[in-house]
C-alpha cells in the first residue's frame, strides 16, 4: 500500500490529504525520503562531469522533493495539533534529520564542486539571480563546517544533532508546561472579569475536562484575566505560573537545557573560526556586529525605561487608592495599566471586543491586501488537519496565486505563540508551483470569536508574513518568500499592522458582534489615539528580552543562564513590576532552534523600517497608494532572498532609516 505522504497528491492544488494521513505514516516516510535524498545528493556529488551551475546548484535546487513533503506535513502538525506519538516522533527525527543535514554539508566532494564553481563565477554567465543562489549555497555550506577536516568534521557533526534534539526537548518542555497547569475558578471568582474573559474561561474549562471555568497559561487567556481580575491573590498565582514555565524541576526544567545549548552553540562558532557566536549569526544579518545591535537595543531602551519608570509610579499611586500597600508586582501591572487606560482614554476594552471580530479582521486583512496588491481570497473546502483550520483560494485577476490556510484558536496540542509557515514554498524551477502558507494563531474561542486590539495587530502581522510568501516571484526556492536575513523578515509583518490603524479599515471591518453596527467614531478615536498607551512596558519587557539574547552569545557562554539573565537586568536597572516578555527557560524563539539567537533584535530592527516605510504611503497617496503598493511588492514581497536586504529597502525607499522613527511611532518621543 502507497504512503499517502509519498504518494502523488490529487487533492485540489496538492494540498496535502490530511485526512488519509496516519501517525504510524510519518517514520517510514520519513525513512524513504532521506534514502531517496541521500541517492540524489552522491549522484549530484559522484557526477564525473566537470561541475557546472545546472548538474551541481540546480541539481541541489531539485533534490529532496519527497522529504519537502514528509517535513512540512509533519512538522505542521507537530507543531499546531500535537500528542504523545507526535512528541515522540519529533523526539526520534530531530537527530536523524540534523544528521541527515550535517551529512550533506561535510559531502566533500558535493563541497569541492561548489568550491570549483565559486573559484569560477565571474565566468559561468549566471544571472544576477543564479549567481546570488550560488553565492549562498556555498556560503551556507562554509558556515555549516563543510570545510573542515577530521576531528573538528567530526565534532562538528556531534554538536549539530545534539543541539537538535535539545532544541526538541526545550519546546516539547515548555508544551507540558503549558499544557498540565490551569487554575479552576469558581463562580465567585469570575466577579468583575467581562464576559469575554469568563465565556473563554469556561470554554477552556471545557477543553481541559474541568468541572468550571479555569484560566490557562494560553496568552489569550492568561493576559485578560492580569488585566481584569480584581482578586490580587490569583493573579499573583496565575503570573507566577505563567512566569515559571521551563522552570519548575523535574523532567521539563529547561534551565540546565539552555545552559548546553549555549556552550555548544559557542563551541560551534570557535570550530568555524570566529570569537563567538554572536559574531557567526550577525554576519549575514543587517545588522552585521553585535556592537551594532546593542547600539540599536540601548538608544531604544533609555527613553523607554525613563517612560516605563513614570508609568510605575502612576500606576504605584493608583493601587494605594486601592488600598494595597507595598511595591508594585508584576501581577499587577497589567490591572492597573488597564484602570488607567479607561481612566485616561475612556476605553474599556470589554466594550472593544465585541468590535474585534475574529471573522471580521480576517476580512479586513484580506481586504487589505485586495486594494493594496489585487488578491482575492475564496473559501476552499479540502480536507486540514484540525476541524478548527480553514482554508482560501487566493487568486489575482482569475490566476490562482496559491492557498491560505488559517488556524486560529488556542488548545492545548498547539505551542504557544503565532507564526507563519510555507508548506510549500513559491518557485519555477524545476517546475512552477504556487505557495500553500498557513498562519497559527492562538486566540481565544468564543461565538463569536472576539479579539482584543494586541490580537488583532498579531492577526495582520501574521498575514504580512503570509504576503510574503505568497507574492514571492523568484525561480529558486532557497530563495522564496521569507527565505531573507533575519532582521529583515520581520518587515513585512510588522509594516502590515499599520493598515489596522488606518481609520477606514476600522471603520468598515470594525462592526459590533451582536448589532452589526460600525464602531461609533469616538472609540474609532480613542482606540487610535491610545495605540502608543503603556509603550514603555511593552518596549521595556521586549527589549531587555533582546538584550539578553545577545549577551548570551556575544562572549563566553555562560555556565549558569539565570545568573547571566539576572546580572543583565540588574545592569539596565529593570524595573521589578516588568519581567522579561520571554524569559530564559521558556524562550522559544532563542532556544527551540537556530531561527531568533543573538536574533531576538530582529523585530526591532524591522521595525526601524516599517515606520519609515508605512511613512512612505503617509507620503505619498495614502495607506492604499497604488504607487507605493507596487514598489512595495516589486522590491520587497516578490524579491525574497534574490538580493541584499539592505538593496531591497534602498529600492523601495531610497534610502534608510534612523531609530528617530521607531521612537516616534512607539510614542517615546515627540512626532
Amino acid at each position: 500500500m502507497t504512503n499517502p505522504i509519498l504518494s502523488d497528491w490529487t487533492t485540489p492544488f496538492e494540498i496535502a490529504p490530511f485526512d488519509t494521513i496516519a501517525d504510524s505514516d510519518f517514520s517510514p516516510a520519513l525513512d524513504t525520503a532521506l534514502e531517496a535524498h541521500n541517492a540524489q545528493i552522491d549522484a549530484i556529488a559522484d557526477n564525473p562531469d566537470a561541475p557546472t551551475f545546472a548538474n551541481t546548484v540546480e541539481a541541489l535546487e531539485a533534490a529532496g522533493e519527497q522529504l519537502d513533503k514528509v517535513l512540512s506535513v509533519f512538522f505542521t502538525v507537530a507543531g499546531a495539533d500535537s500528542n504523545p506519538t507526535r512528541e515522540e516522533l519529533q523526539r526520534d527525527f530531530s537527530p536523524k534529520l540534523a544528521a541527515h543535514f550535517s551529512g550533506i554539508s561535510s559531502n566533500k566532494a558535493l563541497f569541492q564542486r561548489l568550491a570549483d564553481l565559486w573559484a569560477r563565477k565571474d565566468d559561468l554567465g549566471l544571472t544576477d539571480e543564479q549567481a546570488r543562489v550560488l553565492m549562498l549555497t556555498h556560503r551556507g555550506f562554509v558556515r555549516a563546517g563543510a570545510a573542515l577536516t577530521g576531528d573538528a568534521d567530526t565534532r562538528m557533526q556531534a554538536i549539530k544533532a545534539r543541539l537538535a534534539s535539545l532544541g526538541t526537548s526545550f519546546t516539547q518542555n515548555l508544551l507540558a508546561d503549558e499544557r498540565e497547569w490551569f487554575m479552576p475558578l469558581s463562580e465567585d471568582d469570575l466577579e468583575g472579569l467581562p464576559d469575554f474573559v469568563v465565556d473563554a474561561a469556561r470554554a477552556a474549562g471545557q477543553e481541559k475536562g474541568a468541572d468550571g471555568p479555569v484560566v490557562t497559561l494560553s496568552r489569550s487567556i492568561i493576559v485578560p484575566f492580569l488585566q481584569f481580575s480584581p482578586r490580587r491573590d490569583l493573579r499573583e498565582v496565575a503570573y507566577k505560573a505563567w512566569t515559571a514555565r521551563g522552570a519548575n524541576g523535574g523532567e521539563t526544567d529547561n534551565r540546565e537545557i539552555a545552559a548546553e545549548i549555549l556552550s555548544l552553540r559557542e563551541e560551534r562558532a570557535k570550530l568555524l573560526g570566529y570569537d563567538n557566536f554572536a559574531a557567526y549569526k550577525l554576519e549575514t544579518e543587517m545588522a552585521r556586529t553585535p556592537d551594532k545591535v546593542r547600539d540599536l537595543l540601548m538608544q531604544v531602551w533609555e527613553p523607554a525605561k525613563a517612560r516605563a519608570d513614570v508609568d510605575a509610579e502612576i500606576l504605584t499611586q493608583m493601587m494605594q487608592v486601592d488600598g494595597v500597600n507595598g511595591p508594585l508586582a508584576a501581577w499587577d501591572w497589567r490591572y492597573y495599566a488597564e484602570k488607567r487606560r479607561k481612566a485616561e482614554h475612556d476605553l474599556d476594552e470589554a466594550a472593544l471586543k465585541p468590535y474585534l471580530q475574529l471573522d471580521r479582521m480576517i476580512e479586513a486583512a484580506f481586504a487589505c491586501a485586495n486594494r493594496l496588491f489585487g488578491l482575492e481570497f475564496a473559501p476552499l473546502d479540502v480536507p486540514l488537519y484540525h476541524p478548527d483550520c480553514r482554508a482560501w483560494e487566493v487568486t489575482r485577476n482569475s490566476q490562482h496565486v496559491a492557498v491560505f490556510i488559517g488556524d486560529y484558536f488556542a488548545r492545548g496540542s498547539k505551542r504557544s505563540g503565532a507564526w507563519c509557515s510555507a508548506m510549500r514554498s513559491q518557485a519555477k524551477f524545476p517546475k512552477a508551483q504556487a505557495p500553500v502558507v498557513i498562519n497559527v494563531c492562538n486566540f481565544a474561542k468564543g461565538d463569536p470569536a472576539l479579539l482584543s486590539y494586541d490580537d488583532a495587530r498579531t492577526l495582520f502581522h501574521e498575514f504580512g508574513h503570509a504576503l510574503h510568501q505568497m507574492l514571492s516571484d523568484v525561480t529558486y526556492e532557497s530563495i522564496s518568500g521569507t527565505s531573507v536575513a533575519r532582521d529583515f523578515v520581520e518587515l513585512p509583518s510588522q509594516l502590515y499592522e499599520h493598515w489596522l490603524e488606518v481609520p477606514e479599515v476600522l471603520a468598515e471591518f470594525a462592526t459590533h458582534a451582536d448589532t452589526g453596527a460600525p464602531m461609533p467614531q469616538d472609540m474609532l478615536d480613542k482606540v487610535l489615539k491610545a495605540a502608543n498607551f503603556d509603550q514603555g512596558f511593552q518596549t521595556v519587557e521586549y527589549v531587555a528580552s533582546a538584550l539578553v539574547d545577545l549577551e548570551f552569545h556575544d562572549g563566553a557562554a555562560p555556565a549558569d543562564p539565570m545568573a547571566t539573565q539576572a546580572q543583565v537586568l540588574e545592569g539596565l536597572g529593570m524595573l521589578p513590576a516588568i519581567g522579561m516578555r520571554h524569559a530564559t527557560p521558556h524562550f522559544a524563539h532563542v532556544f527551540a532552534g537556530d531561527g531568533y539567537s543573538s536574533g531576538y533584535y530582529s523585530y526591532m530592527w524591522s521595525e526601524v523600517m516599517d515606520a519609515d516605510a508605512f511613512a512612505a504611503f503617509e507620503e505619498a497617496g495614502g495607506a492604499f497608494d497604488p504607487d507605493r503598493a507596487k514598489a512595495l511588492e516589486e522590491n520587497i514581497l516578490s524579491t525574497g532572498g534574490s538580493r541584499e536586504a539592505e538593496e531591497l529597502y534602498l529600492a523601495f525607499r531610497g534610502r534608510l532609516p534612523g531609530v528617530e522613527a521607531l521612537l516616534k511611532g512607539r510614542g517615546l518621543i515627540a512626532a
